[in-house]
């Protein structure tokens, strides 16, 4: 069906914008197997979602809608939202990198795209919700932390943010286009709870990982470590290493994402930050020492200049999320990182990563 044709209204509906990712397509799933029909707006350009979007269309049939789109169209989007209840607005220009080479095309994407969602919205005359993902960039660089260098890690000198994580009241400080982009986006996601009464809700986002992830050197780290190293290739650190992220496995996202909108009318209007937290943390070293431990693969590794808003330590605190919801990650660092190997090996076996991996920079602007 092409965006231009209207779709037929039925009730109970969830539309997930970049649903052919590696996000939204473990939500359609989740929602498809719960027996919801789920459409998915995508516009198919990112390398490995084609492979993601096949799976779900040979798992769930004709509960599943595919609409090829671009959340650039402002017409295709409002014909998306036809008959929607709940929405999940996951397309983006997710790489720092290419925001810096094309700006514009980073703001038309993330902003105009997400802004042509909020309008499809207000206009319904019965606006569905909606869950935002922003992402842990709304924050910075952070320069301001005062951190104590270890072995293998950084960490926060404050013992509260060392052992909580970055609260919601951390000053927001848009860094690179990308930054800047996202951080309109999910303050304008925020504005029209306020302004207009849409039940919206925004997660600021850590670092997610699972399978259905097709990692790149820009976005993706936890898998593109795991692919390099499965393709005995080196892999090239910017910085020194000792980065620290608090990493959240994909199965406890959409739990999240579930309760986000099952709750939404008390939540709306509201940022979470959402990731892995303190029990969960892990630095690029000590990630590529717990892959090694546990598969025996070492990679050969090579170290370039820090990049452009890379924040040396970022820990979610998610204690706001989880006292609205009940909310908790249950899945550990090690078990996670197994089920993802175990994924990507499968898919290697049945097919060359040439297959379904391209270049690390394209838009995924579906």
């Amino acid at each position: 069906m092409s965006a231009a044709e209207p779709w037929e209204v039925e009730e109970d509906r969830t539309v997930i914008f970049g649903g052919a990712g590696f996000i939204g397509s473990n939500l359609a799933d989740h929602y498809l197997s719960a027996g919801r029909t789920v459409r998915v707006v995508d516009n198919l350009t990112r390398p490995g979602v084609v492979h993601n979007l096949r799976w779900l269309q040979a798992r769930h049939g004709a509960r599943l809608e595919v609409m090829t789109a671009d959340v650039r169209d402002a017409y295709a989007v409002k014909q998306a939202v036809i008959g929607a209840s709940h929405v999940f607005h996951f397309a983006a220009q997710v790489a720092v990198t290419t925001s810096l080479e094309t700006p514009v095309t980073d703001f038309e994407v993330n902003a105009g795209g997400t802004l042509n969602v909020l309008e499809a919205l207000r206009a319904m005359e019965r606006p569905a919700s909606l869950v935002f993902t922003s992402t842990n960039k709304v924050y910075g660089g952070m320069p301001g932390v005062a951190l104590v260098q270890k072995p293998s890690r950084y960490e926060p000198r404050d013992a509260g943010l060392r052992g909580h994580g970055v609260g919601e009241a951390c000053p927001l400080d848009f860094e690179s286009p990308y930054g800047c982009s996202k951080g309109a986006a999910d303050q304008y996601v925020l504005d029209y709870a306020r302004a207009y009464g849409l039940r919206t809700v925004v997660f600021r986002m850590s670092c997610i990982y699972g399978p259905r992830q097709f990692g790149t050197e820009d976005q993706g780290w936890v898998a593109h470590f795991l692919l390099r190293m499965l393709e005995g290739r080196p892999l090239t650190l910017y910085g020194d290493g000792k980065q620290v992220r608090d990493i959240l496995d994909v199965g406890d996202l959409v739990r999240a994402l579930g309760l986000a909108q099952q709750h939404i009318g008390r939540l709306k209007g509201q940022a979470f930050n959402i990731g892995g937290g303190p029990s969960r943390t892990v630095s690029l070293l000590e990630l590529l020492g717990l892959i090694s431990q546990r598969t025996g693969l070492r990679p050969a590794l090579q170290f370039e200049d820090w990049r452009t808003g890379d924040q040396r330590y970022y820990v979610s605190d998610t204690r706001k999320f989880q006292t609205a919801t009940g909310w908790a990650p249950q899945v550990g660092i090690a078990e996670g990182v197994d089920r993802l190997h175990d994924w990507l090996r499968t898919l290697m076996l049945e097919r060359p990563v040439a297959a379904w991996q391209g270049g690390a920079r394209e838009v995924h602007a579906g």
